[in-house]
């Protein structure tokens, strides 16, 4: 079990607190040698793998704000903005 001062604080995608629930994401993908891993919601780790292939991740959205600025990520921040840490909604699949 982590201690509560041993959580980390903030989601690395949206920045907003973490809830109750953290799931961890390899930025760049385990299956491309990344071994990093980063504190997501489940909402934003779930649209992360939904918009992107870990071939694209690893190509060009292994950090941060290059994957803030990826279109499809940016217009979900902007929805994401102003929900509690532990929202949760479907994530659609991508066409």
């Amino acid at each position: 079990m982590i201690a509560s001062d041993d959580r980390p604080h903030r989601c690395w995608l949206c920045d907003r607190p973490l809830g109750r629930r953290v799931e961890w994401h390899h930025p760049l993908p385990k299956s491309r040698g990344g071994r990093q891993v980063v504190p997501l919601h489940p909402i934003c780790h779930r649209t992360i793998h939904t918009m992107l292939s870990n071939a694209e991740m690893a190509r060009a959205y292994a950090d941060a704000p290059a994957l803030r600025a990826q279109p499809a990520i940016a217009r979900f921040l902007a929805w994401i903005v102003d929900k509690p840490a532990d929202f949760h909604a479907p994530t659609r699949r991508r066409r």
